[in-house]
């Protein structure tokens, strides 16, 4: 049951940061929207278990972030080379950071057993 119990979180993960994500860009050019977009984000960051869950919603955040950085055929950007799209941008490297740094380390049956060490 376990690996099922991964792959949801996973599942979850993506989702949210899917979802997150295109929010925190849709409202990211207004003062009040980049605060929200940054608030909720990392909320939403520290909320999810530590683990896959937390990786793949930085990851999938991170990556809509840098698809709406991309310049598009037409012309425009959704994150614009300003500084809200400057701090976009480093937020969703701050934030695959911190789900990498805290991600749980495994402990084999022999470390649980001798708690000591």
């Amino acid at each position: 049951m376990r690996p099922l119990g991964g792959l949801a979180r996973c599942g979850a993960g993506l989702l949210t940061g899917l979802l997150v994500g295109v929010a925190a860009v849709a409202v990211h050019p207004w003062w009040w929207g980049l605060l929200l977009a940054v608030a909720a984000s990392s909320a939403t960051l520290l909320a999810l278990p530590r683990g896959v869950a937390r990786v793949a919603y930085a990851a999938v955040w991170g990556i809509v972030v840098a698809l709406a950085a991309t310049p598009r055929p037409a012309g425009g950007y959704a994150v614009a080379g300003d500084l809200a799209g400057y701090l976009m941008i480093f937020w969703a490297v701050l934030m695959i950071v911190v789900a990498t740094a805290t991600v749980s380390r495994a402990t084999s049956r022999v470390d649980r057993a001798q708690p000591d060490k």
